[in-house]
Parts: structure tokens; C-alpha cells; sequence
């Protein structure tokens, strides 16, 4: 039986062998092959398929496909326009092509991803058209790898030396060979750490070695790891970076204070959440004899303790962000810094860096002022405690809500000063409101966990009164000090954050699933635009659907980024703006106050370019954050439903596809999906224009946005994955 196959095998040859030499030379387009170097890369070796070769080269030849550029060497020739872009991988192994070139994305069929991973920057050709009318392509080159490292569980195979690791992630669609001696020690099932070390060109898999054992699957600790090592983020500070940051020397000396305004004697308070450990702002308050008051926004001077080229900068640099996981948070600072020297903590006296107002009654700027200051933070207020100054009007902060835990009388001048603010601040939010911004109040998912970090509770934090005081100053100091510079003549580099204006096709696409709860949007102009949005964002407020509108508005703006080229920021509807009050958290905050006093000392413009590098990795690194905050969040919902399996839950229907429907709980925002092959009921098919499942039978309709009923059935803390069954739909 195998010699006939064999037999077979020959007489049919090598399949698709025209178009496989034809991607070998254009993969390599600048080299020449002969047909041994062919048939290598081919990995055969037989007379016959040799012959084969040798025939389909001449072929190709003939119709001027390739060129023969010396006696039995052939080359490609490059008739075809080539293109540069970013590969996006779908969990199946098709993949597409994000390139300025095309209007769409170009699709990338999973026989011609050609080696590249998702996130890697790759050049390709585009060859034809598929039936949709969407552009087709092949890679044919690798220019840059996104990322080298994986999280994975390694599977040592038996009486062999050699494993696997198979990545957590579905969008790496191979497993990773490690050679027995490259496994450090690993143990058969452990999650482990992986580099990419070499992809050789007839393996099946990428090789690689093992760089650090995270634990076992499933254990707290082990996911925690393993969602910061999937980032590239770091669990803890170097040794030498710890030291050097121990031996600064962060005493507030008589010498640099006459180098700065002082601003001790004024009256200043931090608010905060109550858990918060470091306070990296502060205000002050005082009433002029002018009819103005006059406002400071007090930042921690932390660029004073940071010097350029030190191994502490070089560290907050590449960490760009601290990370806020559930239980924990990944500063971009050691704690000397961030909780002590630069935290703006009660009864202290603090280095920092302020942006100082004269303001009116109409919340008008009628003067302002930028340097360094020292302060003294006369009082620290959770939100929850201004917030009773607010709406009591007094002074008292009730037991409930008190960070020491008992009714007190906070100083009534404080309480004067936070009525006072709150009211301007109320004026300018409400001006920044008629100017075109957009009110994003998206509700935050918070847990209370227990001494293991066990999720117990729930809860939702939403923005109030004392929160938006707080933004509002924040704003106002950014914009400001952005205006400062950004206004000046001759230009200077400065680094911005702004927002591009929304994609029209999100928008439209927003309108089509808003439009199934009964809302309308008009996006005639952008004054109708905005409009629209903040009257669709106050309509939803408190309903099922908030939270899956609010996402997708969120996601049908462009992403807010980092520059030194300054478009605005449409979110915000503010000409200029930049991060200035966030340095012990945010590097390009350190970097605008690092500028900021380069061009008050009379300094020429920094270089823009090495400043854009900076603004870039900035950006990908806040997007690098942003994405293992939401895998922790989802972690800690799928540990929080473990312990409700049993429980029937309502939920809102906030996804429709092929494969399921996706369910997201109203009373916990936990999501999961309900596989179409668990609605036994009928057979469902969907319906892409309705958005909804439709069963053919009985006619029932699960459509985005539905009430249905559900009930945990599987937990899945490796994948990060929630299944549900469907129990029906509520009950009217």
C-alpha cells in the first residue's frame, strides 16, 4: 500500500508548485536561485520532482513571469507594487492588513501570513480581489516583530527532549518547540514566560527558550504575572534603580526653596480616592482683594528628583505609565518617590511644579503664572468628603463617608474653598459642554476583595461633583500651560495630547446599533456631532444599555495619543493640550514639565524628533497598559462568577455573531457568550442585518440589546473566558 502511494505522490507531483516558486522568489526578490536552491527550500530531493522544477522555472520564463539572469539562476520579476503595514490576526489564522495605501483593511488569507505575527509590521503585495470587493494579499516580508515574548502552559512531551508551549493567546496560531535544555527547569502544565529565538525556515514552529516560570494555570498570583508578562510589563524594579532611588536626597533644604515661589503660607488640600497612596495634585485657595481668587494647581515636582541619564530615568522612561491592575498597581516610580518625596501628603511640605490663576466670578482667567513652588498641603479629602461639603453646603463631613471614620468639622475656610471651586468649576465645565466637548462619564467596574484578593463585591464608581472639580482644574492647567507654549514665536517642540476627530464609518456604524434602542444621532457638522453624542450619553444614563453605548461611543472616537504635533483635542474641544499633572504616574507629564521650565529659563526648542520617538513609545506603552487593566478586570469578574454558578442572572444582549451571542450582566457588567450550539431550542441562524439570532422554527428572536436570562456555565481563568447558558428572555 505504500509503494502505490508512493507511486502516487510522484506521478501527481508538487502541488501548486507555479505559484509557490513564484512567492519563494518574490519573497526574496533581490536574490537569484538555481533549481537545486528550489528544491531545498521545497525539502525534496527526488529526480522527479527535480525535473519538475526545472520545467516549471523554464515555463514561468517563457511567459515572462521570472527572468533568467545568469545560465540556470533565476530571479522574480517585480512588476508588483509593494506595501508596508501592521498585521492584525484573526483567532482563526486569517489575518488583515492595516496600511495607509488602501482605504480598507486588505485581507490575508492564513496560506499567505507567510510567518508574520500579529502586531508585526510587514510588507506585502496586493495581487487581487475577493468576492466582497475587499483587496487580497500575501506577505512577503517581515520588517519588524511586534513582540518576541509569550504567555503560555508548556506540555513537556514524554521520553522526548523537547516541549511545547502553547500561548494564551488565540491570536498566536503556533505552539512554540523548546529544547529540553531551554525549558529552565519548567515543570509539565506550569504558565511560563517564552522568547522567540529563531523560526526556521522549514520548522512548522517558531523555536524558543523558556525565560521564567510564572506557576501554575489558574492561580492568582501565576495570572496576575502572566497578564503583565503578555504586556512586556514589569513586576518589579531592578536593583540598581531601587538603590539609587533610596540614596536621593529628598529633604526640603532653605537653598532651593529661594530658587522657587513660596506658597506655604497659602491655602492648599489634596482630593482624592480614599485608597489612593499617592496624591500628585494639589489646590490652593485664596481671595484676593481684587474681587478674583486666585487658584494654584500644585503638582509634585517630581523632574526635581528625576535627572536625564540616570538609571532612574532610563527605568521610568521605558515604563512610560504605572499600571492600575485590580489588586494592585505597577508604579512607574519606586516608593520613595511615588508615595513619599513626591506625594503631595497632609501637614508636609513638597516640591512642585504650578500653574497659578487669577480668576473671576465668571471662572474668567484674568492672569496667570508657571514655575516651581514649594507648598505646604494643609488637608487631604477623600471625594467621598468633599462631596458632603458640596451638597450639605457646610462644613461637616458625616461618619459614612469620613476617612477617620467619625463625624468631624472640617475647617470652614477649606470648606469655603471647595464650595467656591466647585461652582467655577461647574461654570467652566459647562462652557468646555457649549464649546463642543463630549461628556464621558463611563462607569468603572470596581471589586471590594478580601486578605487574598479574593473578589466579594461589586461596585461602580461613578463620577460626582468633587470628581469633576478635580478635572476640571486638571484640565484647566493642562490647556493652559499647552496654550503657553504652543502659542509662542518662534515655535517650540512641545509634547501634546491630542484627539483626531472621529471615523466617519464608526460613526455610522454607532448609528446603526444605537438606533436599535430608538436613539438618533445627527452627524451634520461637528457642532451637531457633539451634540448628539452628549445628549445619546445623558439619554442612556441609568438605563440597561449604558454601558454597552457608552463603550461603543468611546470606541467610535479616535485614539487620544502623545506628539509633538499638535491637531487639538476634539474629545475636549480644546485648541491646545498637553499632560502636565500626572508625573509621578505618566513620563510625559515629567517630560512637559522638564520643557515647560527649559523655555521659561529662556532655553531654544527642544529637538522634535527625539522628542516624538519619546511621545511614541509613550503611546504604545499607555496602550499596553490600558490593555492589562481590562484583563485584570475581566480576570477578576470570571473568579467573582465562579462563585455564582448556581445564580440566574439578567443581562443585556451587547453582541451578535455568527458563532453566539454575548451577554453582559446589568447588576455586575461581568460579559460572557452564549454558544449557538447551546440554544438547543431551535436551530438559530444569524442575522447580520438585525443584528440577532433568529430561530427558524418557533421564530424567536435574541436581538443586540434584548433583556435575556442567563446562567454561568463554565469559568475559564486561563482564557479569561465567560460561558453562559441561555435560559430565555424575562418575564414582562
Amino acid at each position: 500500500m505504500s509503494k502505490k502511494r508512493k507511486g502516487k505522490s510522484k506521478k501527481n507531483g508538487i502541488s501548486n508548485l507555479t505559484n509557490t516558486i513564484l512567492s519563494i522568489l518574490k519573497k526574496e526578490r533581490n536574490q537569484s536561485f538555481n533549481y537545486k536552491q528550489i528544491a531545498a527550500k521545497l525539502g525534496v530531493n527526488d529526480a522527479s520532482s527535480r525535473n519538475q522544477i526545472i520545467k516549471t522555472l523554464a515555463k514561468l520564463a517563457a511567459k515572462q513571469e521570472i527572468e533568467q539572469v545568469e545560465r540556470g539562476k533565476f530571479k522574480a520579476i517585480v512588476n508588483t507594487e509593494y506595501h508596508i503595514g501592521i498585521l492584525d490576526l484573526a483567532a482563526k489564522g486569517n489575518g488583515y492588513i492595516i496600511c495607509d495605501d488602501f482605504e480598507d483593511d486588505v485581507f490575508i488569507a492564513s496560506n499567505n501570513i507567510n510567518k508574520a505575527l500579529n502586531g508585526d509590521e510587514v510588507e506585502f503585495y496586493a495581487y487581487k480581489r475577493r468576492r466582497r470587493g475587499k483587496i487580497e494579499g500575501e506577505i512577503t516580508n517581515i520588517i519588524k516583530r511586534a513582540k518576541s515574548e509569550y504567555v503560555g502552559v508548556i506540555q513537556m512531551q514524554n521520553n522526548k527532549n523537547f516541549a511545547f508551549v502553547v500561548p494564551d493567546t488565540n491570536k498566536m496560531y503556533k505552539d512554540i518547540f523548546v529544547p529540553i535544555n531551554k525549558t529552565n527547569n519548567a515543570e509539565d502544565g506550569d504558565k511560563v514566560l517564552v522568547k522567540l529565538e529563531d523560526w526556521p525556515e522549514k520548522a512548522d514552529s517558531p523555536y524558543g527558550k523558556v525565560l521564567e516560570v510564572l506557576g501554575k494555570p489558574g492561580e492568582h498570583n501565576t495570572e496576575i504575572h502572566a497578564i503583565l508578562a503578555e504586556y512586556g510589563l514589569p513586576l518589579e524594579f531592578p536593583h540598581e534603580v531601587e538603590a539609587f532611588a533610596n540614596q536621593i536626597d529628598t529633604s526640603i533644604t532653605e537653598k532651593e526653596i529661594a530658587n522657587r515661589r513660596d506658597m506655604r503660607k497659602d491655602l492648599t488640600f489634596t482630593i482624592d480616592p480614599k485608597d489612593a497612596k499617592d496624591f500628585d495634585d494639589a489646590l490652593s485657595f485664596e481671595v484676593l482683594d481684587i474681587g478674583l481668587y486666585e487658584i494654584g494647581i500644585h503638582i509634585a515636582d517630581v523632574s526635581h528628583y528625576l535627572q536625564e541619564g540616570t538609571v532612574l530615568d532610563d527605568e521610568a522612561y521605558e515604563r512610560a505609565t504605572s499600571v492600575y491592575l485590580v489588586d494592585r498597581v505597577v508604579p512607574m516610580l519606586p516608593e520613595v518617590l511615588s508615595n513619599n518625596a513626591c506625594s503631595l501628603r497632609p501637614h508636609e511640605e513638597k516640591y512642585t511644579f504650578s500653574a497659578v490663576f487669577q480668576i473671576n466670578d465668571k471662572a474668567e482667567i484674568k492672569k496667570e503664572w508657571f514655575g516651581r513652588t514649594v507648598t505646604y498641603s494643609d488637608a487631604r479629602y477623600a471625594y467621598e468628603e468633599a462631596q458632603a461639603v458640596i451638597e450639605s453646603k457646610t462644613n461637616t463631613i458625616p461618619e459614612e463617608v469620613s476617612l477617620t471614620g467619625k463625624t468631624y468639622q472640617t475647617d470652614q475656610k477649606l470648606a469655603d474653598a471647595i464650595l467656591k471651586m466647585d461652582e467655577l468649576a461647574k461654570i467652566m465645565r459647562g462652557q468646555r459642554m457649549r464649546d463642543g466637548a463630549i461628556s464621558f462619564d463611563k462607569v468603572e467596574v470596581k471589586f471590594n476583595l478580601d486578605e487574598e484578593a479574593n473578589p466579594v463585591g461589586v461596585f461602580f464608581k461613578t463620577s460626582k461633583d468633587a470628581n469633576k472639580l478635580i478635572e476640571e482644574f486638571m484640565l484647566l492647567a493642562n490647556r493652559k500651560v499647552s496654550e503657553f507654549i504652543g502659542k509662542q514665536n518662534p515655535k517650540k517642540t512641545f509634547v501634546y495630547r491630542v484627539h483626531d476627530e472621529p471615523d466617519e464609518s464608526k460613526l455610522a456604524s454607532l448609528q446603526n446599533v444605537v438606533s436599535r434602542f430608538g436613539y438618533k444621532l445627527n452627524f451634520k457638522d461637528r457642532k451637531s456631532t457633539t451634540a448628539s453624542l452628549n445628549n445619546l450619553l445623558q439619554e442612556v444614563n441609568g438605563k440597561k444599555e449604558q454601558n454597552l453605548v457608552d463603550t461603543l461611543t468611546i470606541r467610535s472616537m479616535s485614539k487620544a495619543e502623545y506628539t509633538t504635533h499638535n491637531i487639538g483635542h476634539y474629545g475636549l474641544a480644546f485648541d491646545y493640550y498637553s499632560h502636565f499633572t500626572s508625573p509621578i504616574r505618566r513620563y510625559p507629564d515629567v517630560m512637559a514639565h522638564r520643557l515647560l521650565q527649559h523655555y521659561l529659563d529662556g532655553g531654544k526648542s527642544a529637538n522634535e524628533e527625539a522628542y516624538e520617538d519619546k511621545c511614541n513609545h509613550s503611546s504604545n506603552m499607555e496602550n499596553l497598559a490600558t490593555k492589562a487593566e481590562r484583563d485584570s478586570i475581566k480576570y477578576m469578574q470570571i473568579r467573582f462568577m465562579e462563585d455564582h454558578k448556581d445564580q440566574e442572572f439578567v443581562g443585556v444582549i451587547s453582541g451578535v455573531t455568527d458563532w453566539g451571542i454575548y451577554v453582559e450582566i446589568i447588576s455586575n457588567k461581568c460579559e460572557g457568550m452564549v454558544s449557538v450550539r447551546d440554544m438547543k431550542d431551535d436551530h438559530y441562524a444569524f442575522d447580520q442585518d438585525l443584528y440577532a439570532m433568529v430561530g427558524r422554527s418557533n421564530g424567536l428572536i435574541y436581538q443586540l440589546g434584548d433583556e435575556v436570562i442567563v446562567k454561568v456555565k463554565n469559568t475559564d481563568l486561563v482564557k479569561k473566558h465567560l460561558d453562559f447558558n441561555l435560559i430565555g428572555k424575562p418575564e414582562n
